[in-house]
């Protein structure tokens, strides 16, 4: 299994790096987990928009699939037009960026396959397992599992014991970590992670390593992975676009 990270930005996207944006390939199947902000040009590195097998998205903020829009219009508006797309989302998590063109112009580009979290099913290769964490909107936790090797992502997230049953023994755990020690409006604290808490969520499931994403424009990412290491003493590091990794 080998993941690229198309970016890793939280809220939006900067000069250099794009929002949350996921390659995940494994025996030839490419799937795209959260096409955000910015992270359709950083696809377009890698391959061409017929290559995508499949997309898969925790949660319906921009953040995390506006560049949705892109692909659909670059693989429906070809000559000739790809295949449609697999498109793997809570319910209705969707609505908005479909709705962003007129109605039908590309409704042949997509089939969507809803599912609710905490539901099991399979995408290509990969047994995927999900888990309902706590956001702002419906978000899911994806476990990612092919040949014995794991991937756990928490998409958008606030503090759960249910995490830890995500990211068990995981090879890699890509984790929401918004900020470095504390969230600092109260009212986001059930909502969003944190840096140190990710590492102590690591370090509890006893993952393998650990990837830090969704971090707040501008965050040093030294200093992500300093308050990480503080709990977790395994190796970690900040998804950043570029960022291979074979697990």
């Amino acid at each position: 299994m080998r993941l690229t990270v198309l970016g890793g930005c939280g809220a939006w996207p900067t000069a250099r790096q794009a929002c949350s944006g996921y390659l995940v390939e494994h025996d030839g199947f490419r799937l795209l987990i959260d096409p955000g902000y910015a992270t359709f040009p950083r696809l377009l590195d890698h391959m061409t928009p017929d290559r995508v097998d499949a997309v898969l998205v925790s949660h319906g903020h921009p953040d995390h699939c506006a560049d949705l829009n892109p692909l659909l219009r670059a693989r429906g508006l070809s000559d000739p037009p790809a295949p449609a797309l697999p498109l793997h989302a809570p319910h209705g998590a969707l609505d908005a960026v479909l709705a962003l063109d007129r109605p039908g112009m590309l409704a042949a580009a997509f089939t969507l396959r809803p599912f609710r979290p905490g539901e099991r099913f399979g995408i290509g290769p990969f047994a995927v397992d999900t888990w309902e964490l706590p956001h702002f909107v419906p978000n899911a936790g994806l476990r990612l599992t092919a040949d014995g090797t794991t991937l756990a992502y928490t998409g958008d997230t606030g503090p759960s014991l249910e995490i830890v049953r995500l990211a068990r023994a995981a090879d890699l755990f890509l984790s929401e970590a918004t900020y470095l020690y504390e969230v600092p409006d109260p009212g986001d604290a059930p909502y969003l992670l944190t840096a140190r808490g990710a590492g102590h969520y690591a370090a509890a499931a006893a993952t393998g390593r650990l990837l830090l994403t969704h971090l707040w424009p501008g965050t040093d990412a030294d200093a992500a992975t300093g308050a990480a290491a503080k709990a977790y003493d395994g190796p970690v590091a900040v998804a950043t676009t570029g960022l291979a990794i074979e697990l």
